[in-house]
């Protein structure tokens, strides 16, 4: 009799997983075997990580524009490359001069962060010369939209961004513009654009009470110009590379970066993070550098080789699988804590891109990314049963006429219904 309960214990659970799997199988398979999918791509896989048992797969291996799901690639990367305080600044001292150039980091004078320790680093300094042609990549990424050079989510790469590369513009009790070089750069008008297309001249209406975001034109003698104003003091450019025993100065924990990286969807700072982690590897900094690495050694075993562009997902000739989403996520989920992991990603009903969807009843039971661009919609990350299982999922649409609304709504019932079965 001893010996039989066990078995018949373990043919009892077996029964019972079977039974929930072709619940869960049921509805969703009635969901998006509707009319509402019959014009649009959807993919979706739900993965045990304990069992390592692929609980449902639709559409897994095919390829989709994955948005910002893409973060999560970016994610890992920053995890694999960077260590725990982001590489701030390249430096060479040689009598009373230092020689600074970029390493890429998003963080220095991002109004967010509110980090100085780049800066006091330079304050300190007798004489600085600054070497600004290490970045391989161009301004705007592969594949990003052309018109969208004005819009917040759309900051240009470089090789020492200041300020996020973004002009902040209030009208809070007075006119307030940061980096404050562009005072007498922006024209109070109401006009269509918010900015000229090749010049840092800004248009803001004088009557509006929000805060106004917008990329700048960057360069060279506008990072010289910007590092003056701060330092109070002139500094030089030079077309030299410094030398080949640089020192690095590190700054802001980089678990903070990457927390604001996922919570708010931060294109700006997933850019900033691949040209990083090149960083890693060599003075030139080189996001293609990074990606390959991380393809060639970290990567390696995805079921399908992404076509993997940018960091932030902005660029539509981003493709990648839902297994291979999964298969990152599964990567992270073995290697992290359980509470370090879970805090990157937004929460549903309770911060970042998830605040307003997938609520829990008493707890969170979503902890993922979001990755939207016109037409299409993509949610990836870990679902917390009723029983206290955690799994994995990726659930991706893409070309839907509807609205974005409308697919969510049928997202959430397929989720609560793994919720609340398993």
């Amino acid at each position: 009799m001893k010996s039989f309960l066990p078995a018949l214990l373990l043919a009892l659970l077996l029964l019972s997983c079977a039974t929930k799997s072709k619940i869960v199988s049921r509805t969703t398979e009635n969901i998006l075997n509707s009319k509402f999918y019959e014009s649009q791509f959807t993919g979706f896989v739900l993965f045990d990580p304990e069992t390592k048992d692929t609980l449902y797969n639709q559409n897994g291996s095919k390829y989709f524009t994955p948005a910002s799901n893409t973060k999560i690639f970016t994610l890992y990367t920053s995890l694999k490359m960077l260590p725990d305080s982001l590489p701030s600044l390249f430096y060479h001292q040689a009598s009373d001069t230092t020689y600074v150039q970029g390493t890429g980091d998003p963080t220095f004078l991002h109004p967010y962060f509110d980090d100085l320790k780049a800066l006091e680093f330079l304050r300190k300094q007798n004489n600085v010369k600054l070497y600004l042609g290490n970045l391989i990549d161009e301004r705007l990424g592969p594949g990003w939209s052309w018109g969208d050079y004005q819009y917040y989510y759309q900051p240009e790469r470089s090789a020492m961004p200041l300020y996020g590369n973004v002009t902040t513009l209030q009208n809070i009790q007075e006119p307030k513009v940061l980096p404050a070089v562009f005072v007498d750069s922006v024209v109070r008008v109401n006009a269509a654009d918010n900015r000229k297309a090749e010049e840092n001249i800004f248009f803001f209406d004088g009557n509006r009470k929000d805060t106004l975001e917008v990329p700048f034109r960057t360069g060279p003698q506008l990072t010289k110009s910007i590092l003056e104003s701060e330092l109070n003091r002139a500094i030089e450019l030079t077309d030299k590379k410094t030398s080949p025993s640089l020192k690095t100065f590190y700054g802001i924990e980089s678990d903070t970066v990457y927390r604001r990286m996922m919570h708010n969807s931060d294109n700006f700072i997933a850019e900033q993070l691949l040209i990083l982690a090149s960083s890693t590897l060599s003075d030139t900094l080189d996001s293609q550098r990074a990606r390959d690495f991380m393809l060639e050694n970290f990567l390696w075993d995805l079921k399908q080789e992404p076509r993997w562009v940018d960091g932030s997902g902005l660029s539509r000739y981003n493709l990648i699988t839902p297994e291979s989403l999964i298969q990152v996520l599964h990567k992270l989920y073995t290697e992290l804590p359980r509470d370090r992991l879970l805090s990157f990603f937004p929460t549903g009903g309770k911060s970042g891109t998830l605040k307003n969807w997938y609520p829990g009843i008493d707890k969170p039971y979503i902890y993922a990314k979001t990755g939207s661009l016109s037409n299409n919609h993509c949610l990836s990350g870990f679902l917390i049963t009723k029983s206290g299982k955690t799994l994995i999922f990726s659930f991706m649409n893409n070309h839907f006429r509807e609205s974005s609304s409308e697919v969510k709504k049928r997202m959430q019932l397929i989720l609560e219904k793994v919720r609340d079965t398993y």
